[in-house]
């Protein structure tokens, strides 16, 4: 079974993670899903930034939930993964807005309006001040889009049980995905996860502990894994029959599931 290929933050190994730029380049590239992490600002807009801090992608020692949307756009997101760029005389000129900070509504905006189906998958980050507020938030959103439905193109995914288990009470037909990295919560929580959830652990888990992954597939929905950017990983996960396989680099797996006659169809 062709498994879907989920850019992970977008085509984030050649691109700055979570941009637009990387976003739209991993749709070129035909993923199949997109995958994101959201913050509430202080102003309450979900953003797709991973870290709590901006240190990393923005360069600076801001909090995204201290900050302001505005001040957020007044940030640059992609120079920290090409710091040289401006030497580069040769270099293409680049469209400032693929860089800025991406809010979630405009990512969806951006899934609404492709050519295509193209689902998302969105983290929620914990622990956070903002607590629940952050899977309200998103259910209202996703509510604007008409999305909260059963077969809408967007499933919820976070490492804690208790965010998923707000997100079933708010929209109970939005797909789930218990994100897992150590084997030893899996005894836990497989005595509370019910049929309807999908099950995420990352690409370490399933390398190391194949077997907690099968027990993982007999008791959930199914199985996505991340972080899926090597040929013999994704020969893994098509052996252990994976349903969606999270990458940072989407082309590359794509092309390797086309090698191996499992091209989209």
């Amino acid at each position: 079974m062709r498994p879907q290929v989920v850019a992970h933050r977008g085509a984030s190994h050649d691109i700055a993670e979570h941009t637009l730029g990387a976003y739209l380049a991993a749709l070129d590239a035909g993923a199949g899903g997109l995958e994101c992490d959201v913050r509430l600002t202080a102003d309450g807009h979900l953003v797709c930034v991973h870290d709590r801090d901006l240190r990393r992608t923005a360069s600076t020692r801001g909090l995204v939930s201290t900050m302001d949307l505005a001040e957020l756009n007044e940030l640059d997101f992609s120079r920290w993964k090409n710091p040289w760029a401006d030497l580069d005389d040769e270099a293409p000129d680049q469209d400032e807005d693929l860089g800025k900070v991406l809010t979630l509504r405009k990512l969806l905006e951006t899934v609404a309006d492709y050519d295509r189906r193209v689902e998302v998958a969105i983290e929620t980050k914990h622990p956070t001040r903002f607590g629940g507020l952050v899977e309200k938030r998103l259910v209202e959103m996703l509510r604007e889009f008409g999305w909260e439905q059963a077969g809408a193109p967007v499933r919820v995914m976070s490492f804690s049980f208790t965010a998923l288990q707000r997100v079933e009470r708010l929209a109970p037909e939005v797909q789930r995905v218990q994100l897992v990295e150590k084997s030893t919560t899996w005894p836990m929580l497989r005595r509370i996860i019910d049929g309807d959830t999908i099950m995420g652990p990352g690409i370490a888990l399933l390398r190391e502990h194949p077997k907690v992954v099968e027990s993982m597939a007999r008791r959930a929905k199914a199985v996505h894994v991340w972080t899926v950017n090597t040929e013999s990983d994704l020969d893994l996960c098509l052996r252990m029959g994976v349903r969606a396989v999270i990458t940072d680099r989407p082309a590359f797996v794509l092309d390797l599931l086309e090698e191996r006659g499992l091209a989209a169809g």
